[in-house]
């Protein structure tokens, strides 16, 4: 067993999240990575806010973040890793052994630990430190002419290329985008980049639709736009396929009057605990509602697209900040009217 004393940003409960010294101990078959920047998730946020994310409740301080990049400094022989490679770090580690893992779903595994998160207790650390210790299977080496502040939307993307996927082929589709965050942006180059053939986007936001249509969304609109919204509902929907990635409860019932007959809704914004929703409607179109969960193998992909430009997420990057100022970016990245993506550097 190693240990290293390292600074870290620290959840203790609602806004006490402090830069502190963590010690980090590792074993000798785990990889040693100096983090180099990460950025600050919806989670990471209501972690700072209230405490909690979801059911995921602070029992003790924890160690926050999920979607980081950083550089071997010691890696274990045979592992096909060596110091200094820049590598994207998966905060997924399934167990491998239940019955969903071995089915090849493992962003499913009853007892996932992933990085940075208070679901189970002991909770998991994340990567908001100088330093971590993950397992070679985290680590997908990447291009060293690659910048890391693309390839820290790793993790985002990742989700977001798994809830394409969930649609099928998007060939020449129609599509919609409800919620035009950082995740809703993502899922609009994702789909593009699929061959759809035209992506719609709504939000409340004006900084979000600017934002959407920078991602190349064909139009953004207000979903409060009732004369805009009612063409989209004419010969029982306009959209082959809709993605709702806000987690409102008004914009998940409307999905089902703007998607045509026989179409598909994959839902992957999470918020709402209780949603009046229109089954009704939902079943005499024969819409296919379906769910959508992390990512498995997507996010190796996703570094693959991030490499080779295949996406351009930069528009979505509103700032960067030092460590220290974690709590301020904290903040920041918490106001949806000026950032949409706040990176820590470490």
């Amino acid at each position: 067993m190693q240990q290293k004393t390292v600074k870290a940003v620290v959840a203790h409960g609602a806004h006490d999240v402090r830069l502190e010294s963590h010690t980090l101990s590792w074993e000798a078959d785990r990889v040693l990575v100096k983090v180099e920047r990460g950025g600050i998730c919806g989670s990471d946020i209501h972690y700072f806010q209230h405490g909690k994310a979801g059911m995921s409740v602070l029992k003790s301080p924890m160690v926050l973040g999920h979607e980081f990049v950083g550089i071997i400094k010691q890696a274990p022989e045979n592992s096909g890793l060596r110091g200094g490679q820049r590598v994207a770090i998966n905060p997924s580690q399934p167990c491998q052994q239940c019955d969903i893992c071995r089915s090849g779903r493992q962003n499913l595994c009853r007892t996932m630990r992933f990085m940075g998160s208070a679901q189970f207790f002991p909770h998991v650390n994340g990567g908001f430190a100088q330093y971590v210790a993950v397992s070679p299977a985290q680590c997908v080496p990447y291009t060293q002419e690659a910048e890391p502040r693309v390839i820290a939307f790793a993790e985002p993307l990742a989700v977001c290329i798994h809830a394409v996927k969930q649609a099928g082929d998007l060939t020449g589709k129609r599509v919609l985008v409800s919620g035009a965050g950082p995740i809703g942006c993502l899922v609009i180059a994702s789909a593009l980049a699929s061959g759809a053939s035209e992506v719609v986007a709504t939000d409340i936001s004006p900084r979000c639709r600017a934002l959407a249509v920078e991602m190349g969304a064909t139009q953004a609109q207000d979903p409060r736009d009732e004369a805009t919204t009612t063409d989209w509902t004419a010969d029982g929907g306009q959209f082959d396929v809709c993605f709702e990635a806000s987690g409102a409860p008004s914009a998940i019932a409307a999905m089902v009057a703007f998607t045509r007959p026989g179409g598909i809704i994959v839902q992957l914004g999470m918020g709402a605990a209780e949603v009046n929703f229109p089954i009704g409607p939902l079943l005499v179109k024969e819409v296919q509602l379906r769910g959508s969960f992390r990512f498995i193998g997507e996010f190796d992909t996703a570094v693959k697209w991030l490499e080779t430009g295949k996406i351009n997420p930069l528009p979505l990057l509103s700032a960067e900040r030092d460590m220290a100022d974690a709590v301020a970016a904290l903040a920041l990245a918490a106001d949806k009217e000026k950032a949409a993506k706040v990176q820590l550097v470490f």
